[in-house]
């Protein structure tokens, strides 16, 4: 990937997105504790900016507090939802347990 301006990037409360010309989504994370609410707030985002279609994600992980129990099983229905394939970056340690944790790896 080129790198994305700042500029070019869509914002939102857990993750700023570029969605690029191949239909590739990426996110960059941000280290908000995700909830129910704010997760709901995001697919809708993310909608927007695909304008309804299912795309693949690229994710680049940062740390960030574990969810609780109500928001990880909502968010593990409704990835499958919202994109096609998911491929995620991230340093080894918090990241890769977080993650892990909500996709029951």
């Amino acid at each position: 990937m080129k790198s994305v301006a700042e500029k070019d990037l869509i914002k939102g409360e857990i993750a700023d997105y570029f969605y690029d010309n191949t239909g590739i989504l990426y996110s960059f994370s941000k280290n908000t504790k995700r909830t129910v609410k704010n997760v709901s707030e995001n697919i809708a985002l993310v909608k927007s900016i695909t304008k309804g279609k299912i795309p693949p994600l690229l994710i680049y992980l940062c740390d960030s507090p574990i969810p609780d129990k109500e928001t990880r099983k909502f968010s593990t229905e409704q990835l499958p939802l919202t994109y096609k394939a998911m491929a995620m970056v991230s340093k080894p340690g918090l990241s890769q347990l977080i993650m892990r944790i909500l996709f029951k790896f």
